[in-house]
C-alpha cells in the first residue's frame, strides 16, 4: 500500500489541495476551478476530494496531511503589528481577530471536518519554506540554489536557500513588513486594480510607459542593498495598520490620489508600472545574484507569488548568473500545497529525493494535474444543455480541421486532457488563435476576455522552433510561461520601431511590430511556452500541424475564462464560456462545436456573464 501525503493551503488566497504517493505527484488543483470563485480562499474540499478520487481513495487511507504555513506564527504577527500601530489598527484588530478565533488557529479541527474519516497527524510547515520545496523537489535539479519571494508568510518576505538531494535549507531571509511582494502590491492598489490579482494588469501596463519614478521609489520608499536586502520607510504605506496599502504621503509624493477602478488609464499610471516594475526586476536580480553567492549553484529554482513576475525571471537568466532556472509553475499560495506533501515525504519521512525526468523535464508532468472527462461523458453533457457538435474518432481529421479554422482567424476554445496546475494555461484549458494576425490581440481581449485592450497575449511554441522567434538561451525550456523574452530581430517589423516615434500609451498597441504582432508586446518582448513532444501531447501535435500548414511554429495561448472568472474546468463550464463570448469554436476532447451551429442552447448568457465581477 502506498504512502499518501495530503498537502493543504487555505484561508488567505486561493487555497488548493495537492496529494502524493509515495512521493509521486498524484493530483493538485486551485479550489476555485470547482467553486467558480477566482481566488477562492475557502477550504479546499472540492480540490481534497478531487485529489482523492484521482487515487482512487478515501481520507481514511490517508497517511499524512500538512498544512502550508503555521498558523500560531501567523497571528502573533498579526498581533505584534496592531499593538505597534494602536489605536490606529484598532479596525484591523476588531475584524481580523475574531475570524481567527473562530477558524484560522484551529487548522486540524479543519481539516478534520471536511475530511472525514482521516485519523493521521496534521502536520505544519513554515510558508516559505513550503514555497522553496514547491520549487526544489519537482525541479530537475539534484542541487539548486532557491529563492522564494512574496507578500508575506509567517514573518518572512523573501528567502534564499539551497536545496540538495532530499534536503533544503533557508539560508537569509527579509521580514514583514519589509516586502517586495507587498511593494508591488501597493503599486498594483495605486494605479487601480486588485490587490492579489491584478499585479500582473500592472506588469503588463509597464511596457507602455517610461520608469520616470524609479528614483523616486529608490530615494523615498525603499532602500535597496547590493545584496538584495531592502528596508522600506512604512510611512508611505498602511498595510500594516489600516484597509489600504498606501498612505496620504504616499499619494502626496506621487502627486495625487490612487486611480480609481475602472476610470481611464492615463501616461502617469502607465510611467508608474514602468517604475515599480523596474525596481522589482533590480531587487529580483541582486538576490539571484547573491544565491548565487551563497550556494556557488549553476541551478536557480524560485517560487513565491513574486516568482509570476515572469519579466523579471527573464532578467534574471539573461542577467544573472545562474545557467539554468526552474520556476514553479503553481508559485503563489496555491504551490504551498504541494511544497508541505513534499516536505514530510522528504523531511520528515526521510525518503531519498530523486529527480524524475519525465516529458516536461522535471516531475511535475507539465503541470497537468487536474481532472479529466471522457468523450462519451462530454457528449451526454451537450446533449443535455441542446448543443450541436461533431466528433472525430481519427484525431489527425481532427486536427487538421482545426488548423484550417485558425488559419482562418477563427478563435477556438480547446479543453484537453488534465487541468492544469497554477494560474497558467498551458494548452489543457487554453484560448487559441493566430498570432500573426494584427486584429487578434483585441478581438480576443475586447470579445472574448472582456478584459483590458493593453494586456499582452502569450505564444506557445514549438521547443524546437523557440530560438529561431525568441531570444531565449537553447538549454533553458519556459514550458510553464514564466519567463519573457526579447523577440528575435529577424521577425521584427523593420518599419515599426519608425512608427512608434512620437507615439505614447496604447497608441503604440496599434503598430505592427514583427512577423507575429498578436503576441508582440510594445516593448518587442513575449511570455513564451516552449511545447514539447513527450509533455504536452495533443496540444504539441496541433502546433506541429499549424506549423505545416502555414511554417509558423507559434500560436496565441491564453486561458479559457473571461475576466473576473477562474480558468474553466469542466466541459460544462467551457460551453458556458463559449457560448458567453464570441468565440468561434470549442474543442473537447474529441468533440468540435461551431457557434453558427449553435441555434438551440438552453444556456443563460446573460446570467453567465452577470456572474463574475470585474477583477
Amino acid at each position: 500500500m502506498p504512502t499518501y501525503v495530503l498537502g493543504i493551503s487555505a484561508f488567505y488566497h486561493d487555497s488548493a489541495a495537492a496529494l502524493l504517493a509515495d512521493g509521486k505527484i498524484i493530483a493538485a488543483a486551485q479550489e476555485e476551478r470547482f467553486t467558480r470563485q477566482k481566488h477562492d480562499s475557502e477550504f479546499p474540499q472540492h480540490a481534497a476530494k478531487y485529489c482523492l478520487l484521482e487515487a482512487g481513495i478515501t481520507a481514511s487511507q490517508l497517511d499524512y496531511v500538512g498544512f502550508y504555513d503555521k498558523p500560531g506564527a501567523k497571528f502573533d504577527r498579526l498581533i505584534t503589528t496592531v499593538a505597534a500601530q494602536a489605536p490606529h489598527s484598532l479596525a484591523v484588530y476588531l475584524r481580523s481577530v475574531p475570524m481567527w478565533l473562530r477558524r484560522k488557529l484551529h487548522v486540524p479541527r479543519e481539516i478534520r471536518r471536511f475530511l472525514e474519516g482521516y485519523k493521521g497527524p496534521v502536520l505544519f510547515s513554515d510558508h516559505h519554506e513550503s514555497h522553496a520545496a514547491s520549487a526544489f523537489f519537482p525541479s530537475p535539479f539534484e542541487e539548486a540554489a532557491i529563492l522564494t519571494i512574496d507578500g508575506a508568510g509567517e514573518w518572512s518576505t523573501t528567502t534564499l536557500g539551497h536545496g540538495k538531494g532530499s534536503r533544503i535549507e533557508l539560508l537569509r531571509e527579509i521580514r514583514f513588513p519589509h516586502s517586495l511582494g507587498l511593494l508591488y502590491s501597493a503599486f498594483t492598489s495605486y494605479t487601480g486594480f486588485r490587490v492579489n490579482s491584478g499585479e500582473y494588469k500592472v506588469m503588463g501596463l509597464a511596457p507602455y510607459g517610461q520608469p520616470k519614478f524609479a528614483k523616486l521609489i529608490t530615494d523615498h520608499l525603499i532602500d535597496i542593498q547590493e545584496d538584495g536586502s531592502f528596508w522600506m520607510d512604512m510611512q508611505y504605506f498602511d498595510y500594516c495598520a489600516g484597509f489600504s496599502m498606501t498612505s496620504a504621503k504616499f499619494h502626496d509624493l506621487f502627486g495625487g490620489p490612487p486611480r480609481q477602478p475602472e476610470s481611464p488609464l492615463t501616461q502617469r499610471e502607465m510611467d508608474v508600472a514602468a517604475s515599480v516594475q523596474a525596481v522589482c526586476e533590480e531587487v529580483m536580480l541582486r538576490c539571484a545574484r547573491h544565491a548565487h553567492k551563497l550556494t556557488g549553484s549553476k541551478n536557480l529554482v524560485m517560487a513565491g507569488g513574486v516568482a509570476l513576475n515572469c519579466v523579471g525571471n527573464g532578467k534574471i537568466i539573461r542577467e544573472g548568473p545562474f545557467e539554468n532556472i526552474w520556476v514553479q509553475p503553481a508559485s503563489g499560495d496555491a504551490g504551498g500545497a504541494l511544497g508541505v506533501a513534499q516536505l514530510i515525504w522528504h523531511h520528515v519521512l526521510d525518503k531519498p529525493h530523486t529527480v524524475v525526468r519525465n516529458g516536461s523535464n522535471d516531475s511535475q508532468s507539465g503541470s497537468y494535474l487536474g481532472p479529466r472527462f471522457r468523450t462519451e461523458d462530454i457528449c451526454k453533457q451537450l446533449d443535455a444543455v441542446g448543443a450541436r457538435y461533431h466528433v472525430f474518432e481519427n484525431e489527425d481529421q481532427l486536427l487538421d480541421r482545426v488548423a484550417s479554422l485558425i488559419v482562418d482567424e477563427k478563435v477556438i476554445g480547446w479543453v484537453q486532457d488534465r487541468m492544469e496546475f497554477g494560474p497558467r494555461a498551458l494548452g489543457a484549458r487554453s484560448i487559441l488563435g493566430d498570432a500573426r494576425s494584427q486584429k487578434m490581440q483585441q478581438v480576443m481581449n475586447l470579445k472574448i476576455k472582456f478584459r483590458e485592450s493593453f494586456r499582452p497575449f502569450a505564444p506557445s511554441i514549438l521547443r524546437e522552433d523557440c530560438t529561431d522567434y525568441f531570444d531565449l538561451p537553447q538549454q533553458v525550456p519556459s514550458p510553464y510561461m514564466l519567463l519573457v523574452a526579447p523577440v528575435q530581430s529577424i521577425q521584427k517589423d523593420p518599419t515599426g520601431a519608425e512608427k512608434m516615434q512620437g507615439l505614447y500609451g496604447i497608441d503604440r498597441l496599434h503598430v505592427r511590430r514583427s512577423t507575429i504582432p498578436a503576441v508582440t508586446h510594445v516593448d518587442y518582448s513575449a511570455r513564451v511556452q516552449t511545447v514539447e513532444a513527450s509533455a504536452n501531447g495533443r496540444y504539441y501535435r496541433l502546433l506541429k500541424r499549424f506549423k505545416e500548414r502555414t511554417g509558423c511554429p507559434l500560436l496565441i495561448n491564453t486561458s479559457f475564462n473571461i475576466r473576473g472568472e477562474p480558468i474553466v474546468c469542466t466541459p460544462d463550464d467551457a460551453y458556458r464560456c463559449f457560448m458567453g463570448t464570441d468565440m468561434d469554436v470549442l474543442v473537447l476532447e474529441d468533440c468540435l462545436l461551431l457557434k453558427e451551429e449553435q441555434t438551440g442552447s438552453k444556456v443563460d448568457v446573460d446570467a453567465y456573464k452577470a456572474s463574475f465581477q470585474l477583477d
